[in-house]
């Protein structure tokens, strides 16, 4: 998609630009004049940041504005370089959780803090977690001190302080969810909507449109819809490619779902179709942060020969069609080239390598 790939290189040069002025003399970040660790914290959110792939929160905010007009919208560059903070907050965090060593094809930034400290594991864990919150204070530092008229930053805050909430909100539930044997699917499309459909879609898609100056409120069950299914289909593919992905395309470990035992699409599928001897395979993997290639390739060849892979790839295409018709119901009412735009971001999410 060009349009999509316009959006991220003007984004990208953007968002550089944008931690070069925190370190300014105009608009610069107020950080203490001693100590290291301050502006190490701000380096190492810059690194993870600007390491972003294909920008999806980014693509739907700009393109939702082009739902109302084709001219130049301001505020959506400050909307976007709040959402992409608040993405990199719940980043760190998340390595944290999942003591995740790779993020984005580099160091994450929790154990970028354990190179340097080795000796001091409990500063390393107390820097990163602190380094997850600059970036969402951050996040909300741009919205409400880039110089936005007044009611159009209240709003856009509004919108990203509820959805950042939300987002906590569902990390807690996908700890939780790892507490039950067999999740059903409404508990999975509960995590998926709360940690990542409303901050990767809705958000951006309700911020795009205040940007652009129209209330979304009256569209917000068609935007609800669009973002669920797109959500889920999102999701259903990142599953999938953690599982059969290539860990060079996806910038981390392959199996990294198995090795945490957390349960997602992709582990319920599979706990669902194998056999007494299949499954002794899968529980001794799941969980096991150890769990070695070749244990893994055989719980790829056991879904595989269940045709869970396919199954899957299936379903996320399924969901991304449903979004793509919720889309398709935008006609009449908002510009039909933006609209078309959305009826096809579905489906090139998910066929992509990373």
């Amino acid at each position: 998609m060009r349009r999509a790939a316009g959006h991220q290189r003007r984004f990208d040069e953007r968002f550089a630009a944008y931690f070069d002025s925190l370190v300014g003399r105009q608009g610069g970040l107020d950080l203490p004049p001693y100590g290291a660790f301050p502006a190490r914290a701000l380096d190492l959110v810059r690194e993870l940041a600007l390491r972003g792939g294909k920008r999806l929160r980014v693509v739907v905010l700009h393109e939702a504005a082009a739902l109302v007009t084709g001219e130049e919208v301001a505020g959506l560059d400050e909307a976007a370089i709040g959402i992409e903070l608040l993405h990199a907050h719940g980043l760190i965090h998340d390595d944290i959780i999942d003591n995740s060593p790779v993020r984005r094809g580099g160091p994450s930034t929790y154990y970028a803090y354990r190179h340097e400290f080795p000796d001091r594991p409990d500063t390393a864990l107390a820097l990163a977690v602190l380094a997850g919150d600059l970036a969402a204070f951050l996040s909300m530092r741009v919205l409400l001190a880039g110089g936005l008229p007044p009611a159009l930053a209240v709003a856009l805050a509004a919108v990203h302080a509820d959805v950042g909430a939300s987002t906590v909100a569902g990390q807690m539930l996908d700890l939780e969810r790892d507490f039950r044997p067999d999740p059903d699917l409404p508990l999975l499309h509960a995590v998926t909507e709360y940690k990542s459909s409303r901050y990767s879609v809705l958000a951006p898609l309700r911020m795009g449109l205040l940007a652009a100056g129209a209330d979304p409120t009256p569209h917000d069950g068609g935007l609800s819809a669009y973002a669920t299914a797109l959500g889920i289909a999102n999701q259903i593919h990142d599953d999938w490619l953690d599982l059969f992905g290539d860990p060079g395309s996806i910038g981390k470990s392959a199996g990294s779902d198995i090795r945490s035992g957390r349960h997602s699409y992709a582990v319920r599928a599979l706990l669902a179709a194998v056999d007494a001897g299949e499954r002794k395979v899968l529980d001794s993997a799941l969980g096991d942060p150890g769990c070695d290639d070749d244990t893994l390739d055989r719980v790829r060849d056991i879904a595989r020969t269940h045709g869970v892979d396919a199954a899957l790839r299936a379903e996320a295409d399924r969901y991304a069609r449903e979004a793509a018709a919720v889309a398709g119901g935008w006609r009449g009412h908002w510009r039909a080239e933006a609209v078309t735009f959305f009826e096809h971001l579905p489906t090139w999410t998910v066929a992509r390598d990373r």
